[in-house]
């Protein structure tokens, strides 16, 4: 099938997804800013770790701060952001998932633009942003900072970042992290509250990143396969390689992370 004739599949399976007016914006001059400004993301992260190994060197010899309450509030929003985020963005990537040849029409077809998800796929990006500053609550309270922690941070806005400067047809996939953080956020919240959440449920959403983290690495084989097999997709390389991988290592670091959290040799020794 060729690739026209797939974008006309995907503008009638696009047809459920209306656009509240807010949601209308100037794409294409939105992604021209973020192609002008990368230099933007390369500085934020920069500050990013100078303020993490400065952070913990001013906090070394100073009292721990609680901030219950603005942890609360700050896991809540994130929550409910993300949770937003999913019902917006989420119902596109399963209706093309549902469909025949679904997961080429998902990952690799583009047009045409479907105003809602883009919205949403934009102001996800942003949010990465915003998200640097679960590393100051960790800082400030004194907290156990682990390297899965800030490089996770730094290296999913970098990618982020430029997946929204290609536009990425992929970038569909990234509201299956919005879904997560669905989940991860509200259980941060419960525990800023010191709730006693059951352990169960901390490995369940430790299982659950592996899983997404798991299919991203999968995505970028199956965008392979697909080259491999000379069909069209439009995926950029830079996306591709740098993506997969930044997946292939969160993969590693996570499973290195549920090793050392959760199996009963390594529980022993953390009491």
């Amino acid at each position: 099938m060729e690739l026209v004739e797939e974008a006309k599949i995907v503008a009638k399976v696009s047809e459920y997804a209306v656009a509240y007016d807010f949601e209308v914006y100037d794409i294409i001059g939105t992604i021209t800013w973020f192609r002008k400004n990368r230099n933007l993301v390369y500085s934020t992260i920069g500050l990013y770790l100078l303020a993490v190994y400065f952070g913990q060197k001013w906090m070394k010899s100073r009292p721990a701060f609680k901030l219950t309450l603005p942890l609360f509030f700050w896991n809540l929003g994130l929550a409910l952001f993300s949770i937003i985020c999913t019902l917006r963005g989420m119902p596109e990537l399963l209706n093309f998932l549902s469909k025949p040849d679904g997961m080429y029409l998902a990952a690799c077809v583009g047009p045409p633009h479907n105003f809602a998800t883009s919205f949403w796929g934009l102001t996800f990006v942003l949010s990465k942003f915003v998200e640097l500053g679960d590393t100051a609550f960790i800082i400030l309270r004194k907290q156990k900072l682990i390297t899965l922690h800030w490089f996770h941070h730094a290296s999913i806005l970098l990618i982020c970042w430029i997946g929204y400067e290609y536009y990425e047809t992929g970038g569909r996939f990234m509201f299956i992290n919005a879904f997560v953080h669905s989940f991860m956020y509200c259980y941060y919240a419960l525990k800023a509250l010191e709730i006693k959440v059951p352990r169960t449920i901390s490995k369940a959403l430790t299982t659950l990143q592996i899983a997404q983290l798991s299919y991203g690495v999968y995505g970028v084989f199956y965008v392979l396969f697909v080259w491999a097999r000379g069909r069209p997709c439009r995926m950029n390389l830079e996306t591709v390689v740098f993506g997969g991988s930044i997946f292939a290592i969160f993969l590693v670091l996570f499973i290195r992370f549920y090793r050392q959290s959760y199996t009963s040799h390594n529980k022993s020794k953390l009491k």
